[in-house]
């Protein structure tokens, strides 16, 4: 089968199974992003020894380590472990069993061990880590022919116990690969390699929806309308991933529903919360306890932490990114809705709203491709939203996207998704020149701000169009 897009993953993981030395490669990313499918279709033929964690949903807490070394057991028999040698009743003796099964193989050969779903593995009270540990430091490591990967959905798991790890595997990783969402450039080619023959205006709809996960794109069959997709998808009775939202952070996490329930309070406001905002809204304490959910879903890019321009690190919020977790609480959470949904309601009020604050976020998604298309691919930036207070003697305002860039240039992006050319009339160009003239009070004299549009087929050329000093379409973005 072939592997879409992921050709800087391809390269590096191929340039480590030829270094001919001990490779200890950390495989992360969210839930349904294609991660053990580029491991497993690249090195297909190449496994010397592959397990999956089985999930924990599948049996309780109290049997949970047996069900997993029964699991690991049954794959050292599959790879070669005599059958005469008894299940191991501890991952101690489960790692001693896979150091026999490796050096029972040809010697001299690349041997790459992939242990899939790595967290789940690790069961409370099993020790499993302190043995993983022991095996990797006393014996994997000076193993010059031996290709150690490890890949995990929880990436909270795999950052602390396996790549940030402070204790006995400090600094053994050799490479990490965070393997992220699609872009829209590889979705499109995704889906037309599937048959499916839509506009960019509508593939990017979609990606507002399922935020280039590559599982939830394989759904869409190539004689579907957009809208037809979307219902068979997510709203028809037995859509499949008509479920998914509890499902992803229960694979993810422990005590789910505190996720869920901070997901759901940040999903409120498209400009983020602070902490003690979000703190507020659940009726909690202070306490650290939160402190590791905000955490976790940061390193699992569900919240980015952000601070608005002008304003100090104290007044950081956490703003909701992900595609998917915003279109389920918003169309689909609590909700009953009918299987042809999308189909009656593509066009309304409500649905519009929310395609102007998606759109918003897909150009968040696509910082590099929007830095392209301005000619600064090279140039450091950093990237924030502005929102000033308004008191009684002054106005208030916002601004979707600054991108301050290091040549002096503050570019200053508004983001139009319309199902044509936008224009600017005389209202909006008088809102503009105040939005701008607000913001240059608040800019080091040295500092110049240019006003950039990101819209989906450009601006009308009438006679306010010239405030804007770049307009960006899809394309770029594409």
């Amino acid at each position: 089968m072939k592997i879409y897009g992921r050709e800087n993953d391809i390269a590096l993981l191929e340039q480590l199974y030829a270094s001919k030395r001990p490779e200890f490669v950390a495989v992360y990313g969210r839930r349904r992003v294609g991660k053990t499918y580029l491991v497993s279709e690249l090195f297909k033929s190449r496994f010397t020894f592959y397990h999956t964690g089985l999930s924990p949903h599948l049996f309780t807490k109290k049997n949970a380590m047996q069900e997993q070394l029964h699991a690991f057991y049954i794959t050292l028999r599959n790879s070669g472990l005599d059958v005469d040698i008894p299940q191991p009743t501890n991952w101690l003796d489960a790692f001693e069993l896979l150091k026999s099964v490796l050096l029972s193989k040809p010697n001299g050969q690349r041997q790459v061990v992939f242990l899939d779903e790595m967290p789940w593995l690790d069961t409370p009270r099993s020790n499993f880590l302190a043995a993983f540990e022991h095996f990797w430091n006393s014996w994997g490591a000076r193993q010059e022919n031996l290709m150690l990967i490890v890949c995990g959905s929880a990436t909270s798991w795999m950052k602390q116990s396996i790549i940030n790890n402070k204790g006995g595997l400090y600094n053994r990783i050799t490479r990490e690969i965070k393997v992220l969402p699609f872009s829209l450039h590889e979705t499109e080619q995704l889906l037309q390699d599937r048959g499916v023959k839509w506009s960019r205006y509508d593939i990017a709809q979609f990606y507002m929806i399922a935020g280039g996960i590559p599982h939830y794109i394989s759904f869409v069959q190539p004689k579907q309308s957009l809208p037809q997709a979307v219902d068979s998808i997510f709203f028809a009775d037995q859509a499949p991933l008509k479920q998914e939202y509890e499902r992803l952070f229960g694979s993810l996490f422990t005590n789910a529903d505190k996720y869920m329930k901070t997901v759901r309070i940040a999903a409120k406001t498209h400009v983020g919360l602070t902490r003690q905002q979000l703190l507020e809204a659940m009726s909690k304490t202070d306490g650290g306890n939160f402190s590791v959910v905000l955490k976790n879903l940061v390193m699992s890019d569900f919240l980015l932490p952000y601070t608005s321009y002008t304003e100090g690190k104290r007044q950081e919020r956490y703003k909701l990114i992900d595609p998917f977790c915003r279109f389920y609480l918003t169309f689909m959470d609590g909700k009953e809705r009918p299987a042809d949904f999308w189909q009656q309601n593509a066009l309304s009020g409500q649905i519009n709203a929310w395609r102007g604050f998606a759109f918003e976020e897909l150009c968040f998604n696509h910082i590099p491709q929007i830095k392209h298309a301005l000619g600064i691919p090279q140039v450091s930036t950093t990237i924030s939203k502005w929102a000033l207070q308004g008191t009684e003697n002054t106005k208030g305002s916002q601004i979707d996207m600054i991108i301050d860039r290091a040549d002096n240039i503050v570019d200053v992006c508004e983001m139009k998704f319309t199902n044509g050319l936008f224009a600017i009339n005389k209202n909006y160009d008088l809102t503009l020149r105040e939005r701008l003239q607000l913001l240059s009070d608040h800019l080091p004299k040295r500092k110049m701000a240019h006003l950039v549009f990101i819209t989906s087929f450009g601006i009308k050329q009438n006679e306010y169009a010239g405030i804007v000093q770049e307009s960006l379409t899809l394309d770029a973005l594409f």
